[in-house]
């Protein structure tokens, strides 16, 4: 059965920001299918963000409860994973979308299941799971919101090995006895503190120096000190060479250029990730398959009066905030050139344009201690020939954080504009710093001079008063 269609746009991808696309699309009064090829909600639904902080969040709130005078003493033993394992569970709907679909049909817009191609400009063909076929014309936009595929090495023996990527790592029935897990980024760190947590002898093998090198140099020593602290092995400059698992069973070897050895019993790769956009068709508008869509600030694919890449997939910002923030944009951009509304080009921060991807990206890492940041960090800053400076300060030192927990350790750290006098960037390294991250994005994002900043007064004693300390040390 062939089906034709016309519809005003057309999404390709029903995670996060393929659904804010939909959503503001039709907010703006504009017919709208949405093409999804496994379930609606995309890969932070079910295998990215809301699994890894269910494993997570036990495995913090049982570190800072043995810190904290009265709790410590009756909290024993370690966590149960199998209750932590069902809480993930519940948090991915046991990987059925059937919420998430309601949503959707709340907005109004129309669901295809099956795999969308695009077959000439503003066309989309989508296969169904029945082998059915429905023809698509966007009379004013296809939205490609495909997101990103984990990438595995091209290493002798992977193929056999049954290597984790993330979407294992999330979705694991069971704690493996030995976890190695290569990579030392957001996924990397974060699966090696959880599944620690939750009972594998971790470790960690990183290429560079540290972790979480886009961030603070001092961030990955606070890191590093609380997984090696918690029984982790981490090992910096080591690379795999080569795995082995004798019939794609049993132990894993990880082979280490030089020839060493370890042992484990599930490896993790976590060392980078590719746009899904190698089958959609991009071939047939003049596009190269498998590659990033280079895109305008309102999402506007390059060369194109009618395809928007939005997401992971123009490799701005790969976080789903971001593309869910790129989401509204671009939604607002389709909705404002159909209805030949004169887009807000003009206004830097406007309703049309996602100027927080260059300028104001804010991110945490739920390790133990969280990482949290804005902006640019010292060396980007530099880097840009601007005069800057920046501030530091211990935030143990701050009576919030002592109250907190015992032996709270943590920095922080704001980067300033010296002849504008406001704030390019901010990072928080600490236990609950992430909850911090919000007043530094508004800081940043509404390029607030520091003069102002003095009349924000952080309530007393929280660990924000920490706030008050930067700018103190800042004016000495």
């Amino acid at each position: 059965m062939t089906e034709a269609v016309e519809y005003d746009v057309v999404v390709l991808g029903g995670g996060p920001t393929g659904e804010n696309v939909a959503e503001r699309a039709r907010a703006a009064g504009l017919s709208t299918a949405l093409v999804e090829s496994e379930l609606v909600g995309g890969e932070c639904s079910y295998w990215a963000c809301m699994p890894s902080k269910a494993l997570l969040r036990p495995a913090i709130t049982h570190s800072d409860a043995r810190r904290v005078p009265g709790v410590r003493e009756v909290v024993h033993g370690s966590l149960d994973t199998p209750a932590v394992l069902a809480h993930r569970d519940e948090y991915t709907s046991h990987w059925k979308d059937d919420g998430q679909v309601a949503w959707l049909d709340s907005t109004g817009a129309r669901l295809y299941r099956g795999h969308g191609r695009l077959h000439r400009p503003r066309k989309v063909v989508v296969t169904g799971p029945e082998g059915e076929h429905h023809v698509l014309t966007a009379r004013h936009a296809v939205a490609v919101c495909t997101g990103t595929r984990a990438v595995l090495p091209e290493l002798p023996g992977v193929a056999g090995a049954r290597a984790w990527t993330s979407r294992e790592a999330t979705s694991a029935k069971a704690a493996p006895g030995r976890l190695v897990v290569v990579g030392g980024g957001v996924v990397g760190t974060e699966m090696a503190t959880a599944w620690q947590a939750l009972g594998s002898q971790v470790t960690l093998l990183v290429r560079g120096k540290g972790v979480l090198p886009r961030m603070e140099p001092f961030v990955s020593d606070y890191i590093v000190d609380a997984l090696t602290e918690g029984g982790a092995t981490v090992r910096t400059g080591s690379s795999v060479e080569a795995l082995r698992r004798d019939g794609g069973e049993g132990p894993v070897t990880v082979i280490l250029e030089g020839g060493e050895l370890i042992d484990a019993d599930e490896v993790l790769f976590a060392t980078g990730r590719a746009p899904r956009t190698e089958d959609i068709g991009l071939e047939t508008v003049g596009l190269e398959p498998g590659s990033w869509l280079t895109v305008d600030d309102t999402c506007r694919v390059e060369g194109t009066d009618w395809l928007y890449g939005v997401g992971d997939v123009n490799h701005r910002a790969l976080l789903t905030h971001q593309g869910k923030y790129q989401g509204r944009i671009a939604g607002a951009a389709i909705g404002a050139r159909a209805q030949h509304v004169p887009l807000l080009e003009t206004d830097r921060w406007g309703a049309h344009s996602a100027t927080a991807d260059h300028d104001a990206v804010p991110q945490v890492v739920f390790t133990d201690p969280e990482a949290a940041a804005v902006g640019l960090t010292l060396a980007q800053a530099e880097a840009s020939g601007r005069r800057v400076r920046a501030v530091d300060y211990d935030l143990g030192a701050v009576s919030g954080a002592g109250l907190y927990l015992d032996g709270y350790r943590g920095r922080a750290r704001m980067v300033v504009d010296l002849d504008r006098e406001i704030l390019l960037g901010v990072t928080f390294v600490g236990p609950g710093v992430g909850e911090l991250l919000h007043s530094a994005t508004i800081a940043v994002a509404g390029e607030v001079p520091i003069d102002r900043l003095w009349h924000a007064v952080p309530s007393y004693p929280t660990i924000s008063e920490v706030w008050l300390r930067l700018l103190e040390t800042y004016r000495g």
